[in-house]
């Protein structure tokens, strides 16, 4: 789940600190860029829970409603389709995010007026009216995968652009919120995957595709530090009209660091690179930083090519 897009974003984030605050040591920020990710996974199935929250929140509702029907001698029939959903009971049991979130104290108790605000918004949107109003002869039918695709638009159109769950998110992790629109994409990613025949077994995104993720941030983080010089000096023989000192901070470490991993991983194309990291810049800095970071280090590249110092394509 911690793709190359999100390592690439943290390690800009913690040069930009590490440099800020007269180059920590070494060991304790590569600590810390090893807690960030796993922090990212964190949130990962936090908002895989959510989901399991506004389940159990609504149940609450109906046996409420069941009660109070009840005493008042109500013979109503309360429609369970939300909370008897077959895709969401099939998350609420399953057995990694359990385990996980078991391990990590991880939970949506101390959260519960936000999970209650999230469902009401849930059952004012279009999509649950529309979902719920579906009906097959007067009976409602509804199957595995009309139930996950209902949560697959809840996700996509409800929660994920849900502003007061970025104020929350922001309380609980400095960094959260930068993460969050990576990891919206798998969590949607996850609902699509789920398969009713898997129950409670069904997999979860791991952490990293592969150890060579985990090593591929690491080796980013060390080159970015151990070669800044070369790397500067490198930008600064490439700015025209403009001094060095006065370019935006942010600006030259997003390309310090593109230019290592330019110059560090030969199977990465240099447009895969260049791209990603101005797409940070457009981010992160100035308005005019995407196009301004995309010309530096395009003019980095053919240079170096040009002494044969960058034989890749």
């Amino acid at each position: 789940m911690v793709n190359r897009t999100l390592i690439r974003l943290k390690i800009v984030q913690l040069m930009y600190a590490f440099y800020l605050n007269d180059k920590r040591d070494m060991i304790e920020v590569r600590k810390e860029l090893d807690e960030s990710m796993s922090k990212a996974y964190e949130l990962y199935n936090y908002l895989l829970l959510l989901m399991v929250a506004v389940r159990q929140y609504a149940l609450r509702q109906i046996e409420k409603q069941e009660r109070l029907n009840k005493t008042a001698h109500i013979d109503k029939e309360i429609d369970r389709r939300f909370v008897d959903n077959k895709f969401l009971t099939q998350l609420e049991s399953n057995i990694q995010l359990n385990e996980f979130c078991q391990d990590r104290n991880i939970s949506w108790d101390n959260d519960l007026n936000y999970v209650k605000k999230i469902y009401e918004k849930i059952i004012d949107s279009d999509i649950y009216k529309e979902f719920m109003s579906e009906t097959e002869d007067g009976n409602a039918v509804n199957s595995y995968a009309d139930d996950r695709e209902l949560w697959r638009k809840l996700y996509k159109n409800v929660i994920a652009k849900d502003e007061d769950l970025d104020e929350l998110l922001e309380d609980q992790d400095l960094y959260w919120n930068d993460d969050r629109t990576i990891v919206d994409t798998f969590v949607i990613k996850t609902i699509k995957r789920f398969e009713e025949e898997n129950g409670e077994e069904q997999e979860l995104v791991p952490e990293f595709k592969d150890e060579e993720d985990r090593e591929y941030a690491r080796t980013l983080f060390s080159r970015c530090i151990n070669n800044d010089e070369y790397y500067r000096s490198l930008i600064e023989r490439c700015v025209k009209n403009w001094e060095f000192n006065r370019l935006a901070y942010m600006d030259i470490i997003i390309m310090q660091t593109a230019l290592a991993e330019i110059l560090s991983f030969p199977q990465i194309p240099v447009t895969v690179s260049i791209n990603e990291y101005v797409e940070i810049a457009k981010w992160y800095s100035t308005p005019k930083s995407g196009s301004y970071v995309n010309g530096i280090i395009d003019a980095v590249v053919r240079m170096l090519r040009s002494e044969k110092k960058l034989m890749k394509e």
